[in-house]
């Protein structure tokens, strides 16, 4: 008798649960249950290159942490100077490693234009149709 009380209660105490369950999932719609599944899956499948760039990134973190130390201030003072990067090229690289940053050829600017007036024009008084 014992056995089958435990038995009843328990299932008396997991219908309640598995009922509020399934009113949980009627409440979402079928998009909303596909693009959870979706984006479980994408998540499942980046994970692993997630992993690897986060251990590219310790290794070359320390090293780009240093470039910006030393040339930091360099790019600073170079962003400072420069006022318009429109007005330059694309730097380029010669072949002794120098690299040139040329100043494009300036464009003249366009005069306004003046409104033309008509060749005739019609005397007072009179409408041109």
């Amino acid at each position: 008798m014992r056995p089958l009380l435990v038995l009843a209660l328990g299932f008396g105490l997991t219908v309640p649960l598995f009922a509020t369950a399934q009113e949980k999932d009627e409440g979402r719609s079928l998009m909303e249950r596909g693009a959870e599944l979706f984006l479980k899956g994408l998540q499942q499948e980046m994970e692993p290159a997630l992993r690897d760039l986060r251990d590219m990134a310790g290794t070359v973190g320390p090293s780009v942490l240093s470039f910006l130390e030393q040339m930091g201030p360099a790019i600073a003072d170079l962003a400072d100077r420069v006022e318009d990067w429109s007005v330059y090229e694309m730097p380029e690289m010669l072949p002794n490693g120098d690299i040139l940053i040329r100043r494009k050829p300036p464009v003249p600017e366009a005069q306004p234009e003046q409104p033309v007036e008509p060749a005739d024009p019609t005397p007072p008084g009179m409408t041109d149709i």
